[in-house]
């Protein structure tokens, strides 16, 4: 981590999604995916992004991106904010920006050779002038994810999970980006390909410098690699703290809740479970005031009920957002 440098400012970020109330209706409501995030990202650091299914993660990774647009708010990438760029603007942006999906198999288009995935963003964005050049710049690419370069000519359904996910990777960091979401990116794949790629990614964000937004379930992944941690629930930001601090003093009651989910590996331990009531609502029309004071498991006061409590500082660099965190 690149002492204070920011690297990215996210102000007040928002992505709603207008749906139809029903099948046969023509009145409309509207998803709160995204409901109002702040978030700065510092030079080199890795940032996890966990909570539940359908809480926004991946969606405020894509429109951190602007692989969807986002509804309002400001993206500032060094200095400029990239919800104002023109096309061209853009495009030349996205040398800066990149992003590893969850599915390994998905994002490779079944039809283009592993040398054509890798090289089309080298050829769109200008940086190699003959064909040798590209040819023996993703040979380089592959052998940095730890694969051999004959396979360059071969399609990716000839590949198993980890080393499609290998491919992704090298896609990825082929324009020398300083950012990359990395959007579940070992989710899909066994345990022990799981270890082999985040230990890719950690040895090529300190060879290459690089700066993730790490999205996943996966606490204990999260933890192993993340500097600081945001936790996530119904769209917005109600934890952030570096991450040893969270694991080891969680103030949220929902950072309790999702912390005491962890298994442990010993049939002895007293630890507690904390059981949450009730189902997630719906983005659609999320609860007044306090968006988690439904399930809450603290004793909850009328101002839960009423006020949205704003995301404030308990403890140095930890960030909270509860009237009732102490």
């Amino acid at each position: 981590m690149n002492g204070n440098e920011k690297l990215l400012e996210i102000k007040d970020l928002v992505k709603h999604f207008p749906i139809k109330k029903g099948l046969f209706s023509r009145e409309m409501a509207t998803v709160k995916a995204v409901n109002g995030i702040t978030l700065d990202i510092f030079k080199g650091e890795t940032v996890g992004l966990v909570g539940e299914s359908g809480c926004g993660k991946s969606t405020l990774g894509r429109a951190i991106l602007r692989l969807i647009e986002p509804t309002r708010g400001e993206i500032i990438l060094k200095g400029s904010n990239i919800l104002k760029f023109n096309s061209r603007e853009l495009r030349r942006a996205r040398r800066h920006m990149q992003i590893i999906f969850q599915d390994p198999y998905a994002s490779l288009n079944p039809r283009m050779t592993v040398g054509n995935i890798i090289g089309e963003p080298l050829v769109i964005h200008n940086l190699v002038k003959t064909r040798k050049e590209k040819l023996d710049k993703i040979v380089e690419l592959l052998e940095e994810v730890g694969m051999r370069g004959e396979v360059i000519n071969r399609y990716p359904h000839e590949f198993s999970g980890g080393q499609r996910q290998r491919i992704g990777i090298a896609r990825a960091i082929a324009l020398r980006p300083e950012f990359i979401v990395c959007d579940e990116p070992v989710s899909a794949l066994d345990v022990s390909i799981q270890a082999q790629v985040i230990n890719l990614l950690s040895d090529l964000q300190k060879k290459l410098g690089l700066t993730y937004l790490f999205i996943s379930h996966d606490l204990k992944v999260v933890e192993y690699l993340s500097n600081r941690v945001a936790v996530m629930y119904l769209g917005e930001i109600v934890e952030l703290a570096k991450s040893e601090d969270l694991y080891r003093s969680p103030k949220h009651p929902y950072t309790q809740a999702l912390l005491s989910a962890i298994p442990v590996a010993d049939p002895k331990t007293n630890k507690k479970r904390i059981i949450l009531k009730g189902d997630v609502p719906s983005p659609i029309s999320p609860p007044s005031g306090c968006p988690f004071h439904t399930r809450c498991h603290y004793e909850i006061i009328e101002r839960c009920k009423t006020e949205h409590p704003p995301l404030r500082e308990l403890a140095p660099s930890h960030w909270v957002s509860c009237h009732l965190a102490k």
